[in-house]
């Protein structure tokens, strides 16, 4: 089975459940959901662009930020960093919104943070070209020190109020979606996470494509009309792609010849298989395995 869309983010501390991940091309510390990674989960995220540049991707838009700009993601939005330039680098601060509430049912619950948390806002970009662009810039490159340097006493203390501050700033200069087009927004987003789900559980069967509408209630043009609109893709196109990620991470892993990784990720004929990864990665299976293992034995040597 894939890995899940729902990312249950593991906390080092669950008595503190706030994680910030430093994400580059070659790995995510701790490990997590890094580059080309398509995911949701729970918790806000507040992102930062820290080295380079990246374009992510929310609901089919694709956004590209340079260098100490920064995006806010809100909760059980898919999305996905589809690029970052060599040598770059990115964190997410990663949060419930519990932490922003104090306690159940507060004023500060009811006011400030479910009308965010509830509405169709996906994202907003803070590109620092206004003073409370830079106050919210200046807060995560100091909560990035924070997280990296020795843990002092009252720490938790320290990010918790800046996390405090920032939702303030932020709360106080976006403007809400209406609420009919939340409504719609939110459904879109739920039925997508449901049909990729489905093809994230069941890529190694025989699927098609009227399988992955009914997944989600919907016609097979609605299904894939949605798919479009939100990925920039079919389902089928989707469901291949998917595929030969999973074959990589088998090339990569396993002893397994190219005919068996084939079967396993779904493929019913081997050259099939070979015509689509060579399509996607522009270079066949034995190509590619050939090339993880010698970047095996230099990293040996």
């Amino acid at each position: 089975m894939g890995k899940p869309l729902h990312e249950t983010i593991q906390y080092p501390d669950e008595a503190f459940p706030y994680i910030m991940y430093t994400h580059t091309n070659e790995r995510s510390i701790p490990d997590g959901r890094g580059i080309n990674d398509l995911h949701w989960h729970e918790e806000l995220q507040m992102t930062l662009v820290t080295k380079g540049k990246m374009t992510i991707q929310i609901n089919g838009i694709d956004y590209r930020l340079s260098t100490g700009e920064a995006i806010f993601i809100n909760k059980s939005v898919l999305h996905i960093v589809s690029r970052l330039t060599h040598g770059g680098e990115y964190v997410s601060f990663n949060f419930p919104e519990k932490l922003l509430a104090f306690y159940p049912d507060s004023a500060m619950e009811q006011l400030y943070v479910h009308p965010v948390t509830h509405s169709s806002l996906l994202s907003l970009i803070i590109r620092g070209d206004s003073e409370w662009h830079n106050q919210i810039l200046n807060m995560l490159w100091d909560m990035k020190q924070e997280f990296e340097k020795q843990k002092a006493w009252g720490w938790q203390y320290e990010i918790s109020i800046r996390t405090v501050q920032l939702w303030m700033i932020l709360v106080s200069n976006m403007t809400l979606p209406a609420e009919e087009a939340s409504k719609h927004n939110r459904l879109q987003q739920e039925r997508l996470q449901v049909m990729l789900s489905f093809i994230h559980q069941n890529y190694t069967d025989n699927i098609t494509l009227k399988e992955i509408a009914e997944a989600s209630h919907l016609s097979v043009s609605e299904c894939t009309r949605g798919f479009k609109k939100s990925i920039h893709m079919t389902p089928y196109f989707y469901l291949v792609k998917y595929r030969i990620r999973k074959s990589r991470e088998l090339l990569d892993s396993t002893d397994h010849s190219v005919t068996e990784i084939a079967r396993r990720v779904g493929f019913n004929h081997v050259n099939h298989f070979i015509q689509s990864f060579k399509k996607h990665c522009d270079m066949t299976p034995k190509e590619f395995r050939k090339i993880k293992n010698e970047q095996k034995e230099a990293g040996r040597a």
